[in-house]
C-alpha cells in the first residue's frame, strides 16, 4: 500500500511539473483552459469566467494577474502569445511588466491595447499612451493571434503575424524619471475594462528569452 501511494505521488508530481514544461519550441502554457489556477483576480472577480477552454470577460473593471510558478511570475525578456476575440464596442488590454494590486488601473508596467471598435481611438497593438496605433487589423467577433515580444528596451506587437507596432523606450518617450510605467520586469495581466466590454481569451502562452 505504501509503495502504491509513493508511485501515485510520483506520478502526480511528474504531471504537475510537466504541465509547466516548455514545448519543443520553448512555449509554456499559462492558462490550463479549466480553472484560474496560477492567476489572481482583483476587485470584481465575477467579471471573469471560463467555458470550453475560453476565458470570457464580461463585467465591471477588474484585472487578472498571473501569479503562478512559471518564472515565479516575474518575466523580463519574453514572447507572449494568445488568441483573442472582441465583441462590438469592447475594450481590454494585456499588461506587461506589471504587479498585482487590489484595485484600480495597474500602476506598474505597460498596457498593450485590445480594441477594435470601442470609442477610445487607441486601437489593438498600442503601447497605451506611449506609442499608439490608430488603424485596426482585425474585426470584432473574429479570433486573432496577438504576439507581444519584449526584449531589452523594445516591445514588438504582432497581430496575426503582422508587426503593427514597435516601441523603443529610449526613443519613443520622454525621460522616465520615477514613473513605474516602464520596462523592468514583472507579471502579465488581462483587463476587464467596463460592463459593456465582452472579450474572449484562450491559448495564453509564454516563451522566456535570455
Amino acid at each position: 500500500m505504501k509503495k502504491i501511494l509513493i508511485v501515485a505521488l510520483c506520478i502526480l508530481v511528474s504531471f504537475s511539473v510537466s504541465a509547466q514544461k516548455a514545448d519543443k519550441d520553448g512555449w509554456i502554457k499559462l492558462f490550463n483552459g479549466k480553472s484560474f489556477k496560477g492567476w489572481t483576480i482583483n476587485e470584481n472577480p465575477d467579471s471573469f469566467s471560463i467555458s470550453d477552454g475560453v476565458i470570457k470577460i464580461d463585467g465591471p473593471r477588474a484585472h487578472m494577474f498571473y501569479t503562478g510558478k512559471v518564472e515565479n511570475h516575474d518575466f523580463k525578456n519574453f514572447e507572449l502569445k494568445m488568441q483573442i476575440k472582441t465583441m462590438p464596442g469592447a475594450n481590454s488590454g494585456v499588461f506587461i511588466h506589471t504587479a498585482y494590486q487590489e484595485g484600480g488601473w495597474p500602476e506598474k508596467g505597460y498596457e498593450i491595447q485590445v480594441n477594435q471598435s470601442h470609442g477610445d481611438w487607441r486601437k489593438t497593438g498600442s503601447v497605451y499612451s506611449f506609442k499608439d496605433v490608430r488603424d485596426t487589423y482585425v474585426s470584432d467577433e473574429e479570433w486573432y493571434t496577438k504576439h507581444i515580444i519584449v526584449n531589452g528596451e523594445q516591445v514588438t506587437v504582432k497581430v496575426n503575424g503582422e508587426v503593427v507596432n514597435e516601441y523603443t523606450e529610449s526613443k519613443d518617450r520622454e525621460p522616465i524619471g520615477d514613473s513605474p510605467k516602464k520596462l523592468s520586469s514583472g507579471t502579465i495581466a488581462l483587463q476587464a475594462h467596463d460592463p459593456n466590454s465582452v472579450i474572449y481569451y484562450k491559448d495564453i502562452m509564454i516563451k522566456p528569452l535570455p
